[in-house]
């Protein structure tokens, strides 16, 4: 095939270029091994000289015989690692056929607009195999993994089929995995309590198949030298390196032992050596029989050899799908071979990238030593529209095609659903797992403890010794003001911890270990000797310092209240920690709504003296602060009587009203007491609520469609303007 003009000026980025060699190497770029021979990038090209090109059937190798014979071996320490204590345990992998796959994502309409995300993509992947779907950002790398998943979100609609073992049904639960980009691990836990956690939730009640399970992920991920080391580390211990975190996150999905294995950017975050180690343990992982599929931005020419398949995506389009041997002659037959001293698939992205045109138009009028910017001159809609065009008619596309038409005219066996732990034991698993965290987690709950405490002795020592008097009445209920609204307001402390387990929640439902119910659930009881500690240890202090009533019944009431109201507050922290995910956004959000319910609570202004609109209702009685002081304040005066002069005594309801409203029913403190617990179920209502609507997600999805719909019109205005 005779390259266009556009891939002469791209031939010259070759990094050997300006070498003498250069000339005489134009006319070959990439070089076919002999037979029986594993190539290597970086060989001689002296092996082209009586090398021809391979035919068609040359793509259509099996897996092993390309393990054994088509991909270079990475350093001799890293390709052949030693041999493993255990015996490796071999999995049914399953055959997955995507057929004409499109997915199209809707953009704040009510219309889908097709071929948005992904456009007819094709290809299957075998047990055993290693099948990478690769392409530049925006390219639908993840939708289409997710689309073979059958993890859609929402605003996502897929056309097309998608086979498993020959059958068009989904994947069952427990039969396959997914690993997400971001690594969502408990940092308090060691590795092998978070696999084990994890086991209890997916596997059914048998305990000693599930310690089981665990061995065999740790081994498996080679995680034997940090199963016992906390995550996150501690004050004498660094935390996990990036590479075996992103180790554990894969574990934490083979203690179900899948038969497929999706991962969507493998090698997020990993420095070049922890890349070549993971892409290794999981070759070595597929050769136990597991079909692994994953997506990747790009990667050094030493993980390139490992991989079997490869699907180049680029805006939604299938440019390649077949060995990566096939590949690079892919590339070489449209007019850009690549270049001898360059990664394949560096030399991929700069092709087929459109980012690459900005700096086209960066370096237009720029000068270099060695003359111009000519190497980066090509303009990738040009080679976008060679590459799919020359895919579409070449003989790998037929060879595909044949293979899909194979693998899906006879079912295979049927994979079946495995058994999952009842909702009952996920709620004691995930409360005892947070009970876990809060004792380790000295950051989020043993500090707020601390602050708890310093702040009842600052308050008490503060309002010592105030007396009994009529004169004390204002200066008791300012006492009892500060003390709720700031043990409220140091609550922001748990903002953290309460993000982390909202992001922790949204892996496991994503993933179905978990359910909205079986989560609130455990989180509440996890939640309520915490909060009991929080509210006994500071109250007692504050109470006795104080010298507040000395009944035992108006104590209980008054750590009681305290409790009840910290309980409607976490609550509402879990709102806006799932709506915001950040721990700025959500302190600032707290901060202005925690002094608003202190304006509006009715110790500065009498609440029938606020101005109605807004300020008193609604803002006044949805309040925590309201109840809250107006319940101890009743608790503390209803039934007492201040002496005024010697013969006349007033009620203290009389002397409290002068600077603070209350009722002078003997059952109004039980009222407001009611009011805080409702407020607290109230809160766990609207969040479950948000959690189950998944809110957060179609929002975030509105804008995703939006800026999709921008990209695919550039496309279309790129390729025909």
């Amino acid at each position: 095939m005779e390259a266009p003009s556009s891939s002469d000026q791209y031939r010259s980025s070759s990094s050997s270029a300006g070498s003498p060699s250069a000339a005489a190497a134009a006319g070959r770029r990439y070089y076919f091994p002999r037979p029986g021979r594993p190539i290597s990038f970086e060989d001689s090209p002296d092996w082209g000289d009586d090398i021809t090109a391979a035919g068609p059937q040359s793509h259509t190798l099996t897996s092993a015989s390309l393990a054994s014979s088509a991909y270079p071996s990475p350093s001799p320490s890293l390709a052949e690692p030693p041999a493993p204590t255990f015996r490796e345990r071999k999995v049914a992998g399953a055959t997955l056929v995507w057929k004409e796959l499109t997915v199209s994502v809707r953009d704040g309409g009510r219309r889908y607009c097709s071929g948005r995300a992904v456009r007819g993509s094709s290809g299957y992947a075998l047990p055993g195999t290693l099948t990478v779907v690769m392409g530049p950002a925006r390219s639908g790398k993840s939708t289409l993994l997710r689309a073979i998943a059958g993890r859609l979100r929402g605003a996502e609609r897929m056309y097309g089929e998608v086979f498993v073992n020959g059958t068009k049904s989904p994947l069952p639960y427990g039969s396959y995995g997914y690993v997400d980009r971001d690594d969502v691990l408990i940092e308090s836990l060691t590795v092998r309590e978070m696999l084990y956690y994890s086991a209890l939730l997916q596997l059914p009640d048998v305990f000693s198949s599930k310690k089981a399970a665990v061995d065999d992920a740790v081994a498996a991920m080679s995680l034997g030298d940090y199963a016992d080391k906390l995550i996150g580390g501690h004050c004498f211990a660094k935390r996990l390196p990036t590479g075996e975190r992103r180790r554990v996150s894969i574990a934490r999905e083979l203690v179900m032992r899948p038969h497929v294995l999706f991962i969507d950017e493998p090698l997020y975050h990993l420095d070049s050596v922890s890349a070549l180690l993971l892409m290794v343990t999981l070759k070595k992982l597929a050769s136990t029989g597991c079909t692994v599929i994953f997506t990747m931005y790009q990667s050094s020419t030493e993980v390139f050899g490992l991989f079997d398949r490869i699907c180049l995506l680029s805006n939604g389009n299938t440019l390649f799908f077949g060995e990566t041997l096939a590949c690079l002659q892919h590339f070489s037959n449209a007019g850009f071979p690549c270049p001898i001293m360059q990664s394949p698939t560096d030399h991929f992205l700069r092709a087929i990238n459109t980012d690459f045109d900005r700096i086209i138009a960066m370096c237009k009028n720029l000068q270099d030593d060695q003359g111009d910017f000519s190497s980066v001159s090509m303009d990738t809609a040009v080679a976008i529209r060679t590459l799919e065009a020359t895919y579409k008619s070449s003989a790998e596309s037929a060879s595909v095609e044949s293979m899909i038409a194979k693998l899906t005219e006879k079912e295979g066996p049927y994979l079946k659903a495995k058994g999952r732990a009842s909702d009952a034991a996920r709620v004691g698993i995930l409360t005892w797992r947070s009970l876990i965290i809060m004792s380790r987690d000295w950051k989020c709950f043993w500090s707020r403890l601390v602050l708890y405490m310093l702040l009842a002795l600052s308050i008490g020592t503060m309002f010592i010794d105030i007396g009994h008097s009529l004169s004390s009445v204002v200066v008791r209920v300012s006492a009892i003001f500060v003390f709720v609204s700031f043990v409220i307001l140091l609550s922001v402390c748990g903002v953290s911890a309460h993000i982390d387990e909202i992001k922790i929640y949204s892996h496991e439902d994503a993933n179905l270990h978990s359910g909205t119910s079986v989560f609130l659930l455990g989180h509440f009881l996890s939640s309520i000797p915490f909060l009991f500690l929080l509210s006994i240890s500071s109250s007692l202090v504050f109470y006795f310092l104080i010298g507040l009533r000395n009944e035992f019944n108006f104590l209980m009431y008054f750590i009681i209240t305290i409790f009840t109201c910290l309980l409607a507050n976490e609550a509402l922290m879990m709102i806006l920690a799932y709506i915001w995910l950040e721990t700025y956004k959500c302190t600032l959000t707290l901060i202005c709504l925690y002094v608003i319910m202190m304006l509006v609570a009715g110790y500065f202004r009498i609440r029938e003296a606020i101005p109605s609109a807004v300020w008193n209702y609604p803002l006044s009685y949805i309040s925590l602060h309201t109840y809250a002081v107006q319940g101890l304040v009743e608790n503390e005066y209803v039934g007492t009587s201040f002496a005024v002069g010697a013969t006349r005594t007033i009620p203290g309801v009389q002397a409290v009203r002068g600077s603070y409203d209350i009722s002078s029913s003997t059952g109004a403190k039980w009222v407001n007491l009611v009011v805080l617990l409702l407020m607290a179920v109230g809160y766990r209502v609207v969040l479950y609520i948000l959690l189950r609507l998944d809110v957060r997600r179609h929002v975030r999805l509105g804008k995703v469609g939006m800026e999709r719909r921008r990209g695919e019109l550039d496309y279309w205005r790129d390729r025909y303007v």
